[in-house]
């Protein structure tokens, strides 16, 4: 009987040793939580079911051929991935000289999971546990004409491996031994101060909750740790690979689109766009870059454009006329409905500022007389505009009566 026993238990634990080592499912224990979150990120309860044989031999083995069934239920709450307090429930009987049944025992342990604090293997399948604790167990035996109970205080020691066969199941092996104080079974020994019952056994922790939730007792929180920086690492050099790329192609297209812009002749017109490369320095050109034909102006004509040049003024630092300039620009609106004339202005400023900002007022001044014109009746395509900025300087910019003089618009007329 013994030997029959031994070879279907060891049948067992074989089949559910290949049962756990061939699953194929991924049972993450870190998806969906972060390190130093709270407990509420696991399901933090379980219960467990298993089933065994139990012995009374005070060796600590299973040699008496005293095996009989044994069968065992707890549930239990985990408070850390390591550490979890279950409170167990063992019944069955043992075999022996005397028999003796265990109708119920109930006991508290402290269960510490090994695998949980290790930096080496992050995700265990595997893990081993160990637990103690200290309950109250029944017992009855069976003495000549007469049937025993008594209750007695036992201290349950465990260890196993429990396998994660699914996500918040576990496949559990080990082995329980418990120390009584005295003999539980009637039977009597002289040399022993305390009796001792043996409880190895195989069975299914289920943890309870949300199924979408690991379970804190197969969780490695230096697993979740590294899989956070890890994620946080990928999702950081993403970013940043996508911001070099970004930032190669504005740094090229700045790049061409300075190089297309690109006035090297000084004329105000762009390379991109000027039809007369080379053009001679202060020659007026027009908004192709060709020189300007020239046109000869009487003596009325050429005082009518000095003093609207000379009379203009613009508010500080915009491109506002003030009313004081208007008489003036007043009459350069007659002369151009008297006469066919075209009009090129240019717009120019001090060196106060950068060349970006000089160059956009100088533009903007420029526009602003070009629509008091165009107000005037005059038609916007015989008025052509460009600011210069600080390119073309009349005089020096190291004095205030300088750069009065450099803020201009000047008028040409062709």
């Amino acid at each position: 009987m013994k030997k029959k026993l031994n070879v279907h238990l060891g049948a067992v634990f074989l089949s559910l040793l290949a049962t756990s080592a061939f699953a194929q499912e991924n049972h993450s224990t870190i998806s969906g939580t972060t390190p130093l979150g709270p407990s509420s990120q696991y399901r933090t309860w379980s219960f467990g079911l298993n089933a065994g044989v139990l012995s009374n031999s005070n060796k600590f083995g299973f040699d008496d051929g005293n095996l009989d069934l044994g069968y065992s239920a707890y549930i239990k709450k985990q408070f850390t991935p390591s550490f979890g307090i279950k409170a167990q429930y063992l019944g069955g009987k043992m075999g022996g000289d005397i028999k003796t049944k265990i109708p119920w025992s109930a006991a508290l342990s402290g269960e510490f999971t090994i695998a949980n604090v290790n930096w080496r293997i992050f995700n265990a399948k595997v893990k081993p546990y160990a637990a103690a604790g200290i309950g109250t167990a029944h017992f009855e035996y069976s003495l000549t004409n007469s049937e025993e109970t008594q209750n007695k205080i036992f201290v349950p020691v465990d260890a196993g491996f429990k396998f994660a066969i699914a996500k918040g199941i576990n496949l559990d092996l080990g082995y329980q031994i418990n120390w009584t104080n005295e003999y539980f079974d009637g039977k009597k020994t002289p040399s022993f101060k305390y009796d001792v019952f043996s409880y190895l056994h195989a069975g299914l922790e289920f943890a309870i909750g949300n199924k979408s939730k690991p379970a804190m007792s197969n969780s490695n929180p230096i697993a979740t740790l590294i899989h956070d920086y890890t994620q946080k690492y990928d999702e950081l050099k993403t970013e940043r690979d996508v911001l070099i790329r970004s930032n190669h192609a504005a740094i090229e297209k700045v790049e061409n689109l300075e190089k297309s812009l690109k006035d090297d002749d000084n004329d105000g017109v762009a390379n991109l766009y000027d039809k007369c490369p080379n053009t001679p320095a202060g020659v007026k050109v027009d908004g192709s870059g060709c020189p300007l034909p020239e046109v000869k102006l009487n003596q009325n004509e050429q005082k009518t454009v000095i003093e609207a040049v000379r009379n203009l003024e613009f508010d500080f630092s915009t491109s506002t006329i003030r009313s004081s300039s208007y008489p003036y620009l007043d009459q350069v609106a007659a002369l151009l409905q008297e006469k066919s004339y075209n009009l090129k202005l240019d717009g120019h400023t001090d060196n106060v500022g950068s060349q970006e900002i000089n160059s956009r007022i100088s533009k903007q001044r420029a526009e602003a007389v070009k629509d008091y014109l165009v107000s005037k009746g005059i038609s916007p395509s015989r008025i052509e505009t460009t600011g210069y900025g600080f390119k073309r300087p009349l005089t020096t910019n190291n004095t205030e009566k300088g750069r009065q003089q450099n803020r201009r618009v000047e008028f040409t007329l062709f």
